[in-house]
């Protein structure tokens, strides 16, 4: 059961540290999941924090560093001497120590690492720090479990035994040849029923799914969704083993490419979270809005070219904000369609295709909506049949066309490596009601002849 906090509960650990009492608070802590303490963390001031911080042994602090918000372990880091911050790397797994050291400055990284006990966990983090955050060896650990292809089932079962003590959980079982090259991975119920004395060689399996050290996150991520991994190994340039990445790493980049795509969607253009500064707010959204600014002034031109209609026919800039809604809804929702098929890598047929589809779905779509328009106008608002049919046939067009922007543009921005999510946003709004007042007004002009 998921553990609930109240404010009852803050106010009782507040008062237990002010008048600290130590041993009562790591009673009341003793059974309360990691997670969950880092979130009380997260509720309290500075000092408070640190001091649950201290009590509690290193074993659960190490992991509850890894949980806490960044800004709140950042004050905790800076509280804690160059040993005692090595004291909880030793505890935790290779990347998610490199993880905690990336975020130290260069001087104290170096102090860190130094007062580290474990020189091969040292060396291993070092390797790892030198890989971009954002590739498959940024995310890699080094714990693994790995035979060589020569062994017999009997040495690769002493060999293992001793290696499982280093790694939290086996996922899988990794094969290599005397240079360290991956070259497939050892199923434990064939190790279980295969004779002692049998060659690796002989039962391993040699197809396995791999990463270079150089494949970009999202694709690793990618990778692992589609065949349903929980691990999956790195290799170097040269085929050599080097790491894996597990399934709760993956989890973090579904999460932050998520959160990001949402950002763009919405027309922020960095990634910024609710407690930023009001001046990082503002760059993130800024731009965005002057774009949508500068759209509202098109618009207005656009509306002053057509002056002429409001002699004649008053009534059709009535229906202006209806045709402008209807071209930024349908835009988004193509565009959604794609950027998530393009995110998923699900989209399939050529463009030519997709397009027909698309025209074939808007022209139902809109059909639809423009019989429910033509009647609605007519019997509760009294429009002319002209009015109604030069509504309805501006509908349906601009619906066509948002339809064919919104599935055409983000595939246009992925061929050129830019985030698709970004036409999802302002962008494909902006342009589409744009383009749903030109061609509402311009069918408008041919069919009522002002």
């Amino acid at each position: 059961m998921e553990f609930k906090i109240s404010r009852d509960f803050i106010t009782q650990i507040e008062q237990y540290v002010s008048e600290n009492r130590e041993q009562e608070l790591q009673t009341l802590l003793a059974d309360i999941h990691y997670a969950d303490i880092a979130e009380i963390m997260g509720e309290l001031d500075d000092a408070d924090s640190i001091y649950i911080f201290h009590i509690l042994d290193s074993e659960k602090t190490a992991e509850i560093l890894l949980e806490l918000d960044e800004e709140v372990r950042e004050k905790i880091l800076k509280g804690l001497s160059p040993k005692e911050i090595a004291e909880e790397l030793d505890e935790l797994s290779t990347d998610d120590a490199a993880d905690i050291i990336a975020e130290l400055p260069e001087s104290r990284q170096e102090e860190v690492i130094s007062e580290l006990l474990d020189v091969e966990h040292a060396k291993d983090i070092v390797d790892l720090l030198r890989y971009d955050e954002d590739t498959a060896g940024g995310l890699m650990g080094k714990e693994l479990v790995k035979v060589n292809e020569n062994w017999t089932v009997l040495t690769c079962v002493k060999e293992m035994r001793i290696q499982a003590e280093n790694v939290q959980r086996v996922h899988s079982i990794y094969v290599v040849d005397d240079e360290n090259r991956l070259k497939g991975r050892l199923s434990l119920k064939d190790l279980l029923t295969t004779s002692t004395k049998t060659p690796i060689s002989e039962v391993y399996i040699p197809k396995v799914d791999s990463v270079k050290v150089t494949t970009p996150d999202v694709e690793v991520a990618r990778i692992m969704q589609k065949y349903d991994l929980e691990a999956i190994p790195v290799i170097d340039e040269l085929g050599r083993l080097v790491g894996r990445i597990t399934i709760d790493d993956i989890v973090d980049v579904i999460k932050d490419e998520a959160d990001k795509d949402y950002q763009l969607a919405a027309g922020i253009s960095q990634d910024v979270e609710a407690d930023d500064s009001i001046l990082d707010l503002t760059k993130a959204r800024l731009p965005w809005l002057v774009l949508a600014l500068l759209g509202g002034f098109i618009s207005v031109s656009l509306l002053e070219g057509f002056s002429g209609a409001m002699i004649h026919h008053g009534n059709l800039f009535f229906f202006t904000p209806l045709i402008a809604a209807m071209a930024g809804n349908v835009g988004v929702q193509s565009s959604a369609i794609i950027v998530q098929g393009l995110a998923n890598n699900t989209l399939s047929g050529s463009l030519f295709n997709r397009l027909i589809k698309e025209v074939m779905l808007s022209l139902l779509n809109g059909s639809i909506l423009a019989i429910i328009l033509i009647l609605g106008s007519h019997f509760l608002l009294g429009v002319s049949f002209e009015l109604g049919l030069t509504v309805c046939v501006s509908l349906i067009s601009v619906i066509i066309i948002a339809s064919l922007i919104g599935t055409f543009i983000p595939i246009l921005l992925n061929k050129f490596g830019i985030d698709p999510a970004l036409a999802t946003g302002p962008f494909i709004t902006t342009s589409n009601d744009i383009c749903g007042i030109l061609i509402y007004f311009s069918i408008a002009k041919l069919i009522l002849g002002f």
